[in-house]
Order: structure tokens, then sequence, then C-alpha cells
């Protein structure tokens, strides 16, 4: 199995940064072999959203709504991704997950950390 717990959510003012990581662990992949490490998103009454993803090899997408204000950067040695967020607005308020995408002989493992809120508001 792999376990993911994120952290670093909390209340930030409009125009503010956060920084969420996200902490790979378990005997099943280490966060160097995964394909795709994912960023997701689930507002107040809204359907969980893709928010960007990065692959093994280090590339990274985006969706529109976030382009240019997030990143995302995994360091293998310490079995960590991060979100780095910044000129925060409302809208971006949301529980943030973080998700492990992995294609092993064929077959789809999905694994899922358990949310970290994110409020953004004055």
């Amino acid at each position: 199995q792999v376990q993911l717990v994120e952290s670093g959510g909390g209340l930030v003012q409009p125009g503010g940064s956060l920084r969420l990581s996200c902490v790979v662990s378990g005997n099943m992949f280490s966060i160097n072999y995964i394909n795709t490490m994912n960023w997701y998103r689930q507002g107040p009454g809204k359907q969980r959203e893709l928010v960007g993803s990065i692959t093994k090899d280090g590339d990274t997408t985006f969706a529109d709504s976030v382009k240019g204000r997030f990143t995302i950067s995994r360091d293998n040695a310490k079995n960590t991704m991060y979100l780095q967020m910044s000129s925060l607005k409302p809208e971006d308020t949301a529980v943030y997950y973080c998700n492990a995408h992995h294609i092993f002989f064929g077959t789809q493992y999905d694994f899922w950390g358990q949310g970290t809120q994110v409020t953004v508001s004055p």
C-alpha cells in the first residue's frame, strides 16, 4: 500500500500564499517510481477537480484556473510533493487532496490522502 498525508492548509487572506505538502510512505511504490502525482481540490458544493500534476520525469500541468499562480514540485529524497499556491483567491477555497496514480503491469492504482482545508478569506 501507499499512504499519503497532506499538510500545510489553513486560513489565508486573498492575495496570500500557502505551500501544501504531501508525504508519501508505504512499501508498495516510492514517490520516484509513481507515474503521476496529482493535486485535486473540492470546494463547497462543487465536484472534485484536478488542480495540477507532476510526472516522475518532473513534467507539470495545471488547470487553467490556477495556471501562473500555482506550482508543483517533488523532493524524492524526502518522499514529498509540494503545491505552492500564490495570489490566492476566495474561489481557491477547498479541501485539497493528494493523489498518486500508477500503472503497474496493466493494473491501475490510485491512492488518496485525507485532504487539507484551504480557506481564502479576508
